[in-house]
């Protein structure tokens, strides 16, 4: 029997839920189609793979039984938590995956929407971007000090009495003809650097 898995690791529990009834263990995690705290599935949005200048996204949309659910997963610390989509194979008698499951998509919650329709029924469709989202992040504020330096590597003090160069740096390309001339310790292991390159 083929099923489909959700696992959206929430900030101190972690949501499996199948896409029908039942209960399914996959690499010792267990699988279920009702989360007592949260609900069911009620829809996923189709898994298209296309070539073009934006990152995968799909739209899940979950039943919460009540309005603290529905409140919790709505909440602002949610956004960017990790959601894998699998599907795989499971022996009905024992309840156990066969093999490892077919991870299908794996990103990010990013946007929430809470909706009820005329019959008072709740949903909360989740906007999930791909991991490959983050490449299209800019990297402002990159810069050649102790403080960003920290930021990333904390503890690491190679930056730590640097305020300022003179050197202007040219990665990959050739200085423009007519730049300043360079001076000073720094240039000289920079013009030592680009040589030996």
């Amino acid at each position: 029997m083929l099923f489909g898995a959700l696992k959206i690791e929430l900030p101190g529990y972690t949501l499996r839920l199948l896409d029908g009834s039942g209960v399914v263990v996959v690499n010792g995690e267990t699988y279920i189609g009702l989360d007592p705290t949260f609900g069911t599935i009620s829809d996923i949005s189709e898994l298209a793979e296309e070539i073009g200048d934006s990152a995968p996204e799909i739209t899940i949309t979950l039943n919460p039984p009540d309005v603290s659910a529905a409140a919790a997963l709505s909440n602002p610390a949610m956004q960017g938590c990790v959601i894998h989509l699998m599907a795989g194979a499971v022996d009905p008698i024992s309840g156990i995956a066969i093999g490892t499951p077919e991870t299908l998509f794996l990103g990010e919650i990013d946007v929430p929407t809470i909706s009820i329709d005329q019959s008072g029924l709740r949903t909360l469709e989740l906007s999930a971007v791909s991991v490959f989202e983050r490449l299209f992040e800019v990297e402002e504020g990159q810069r050649a000090s102790n403080g960003w330096h920290q930021s990333i590597w904390p503890g690491e003090l190679g930056l730590e009495f640097m305020t300022g160069t003179d050197v202007n740096l040219y990665w990959g390309v050739k200085p423009p003809k007519g730049s300043t001339a360079k001076s000073g310790a720094l240039a000289a292991v920079f013009d030592r650097s680009r040589a030996a390159s």
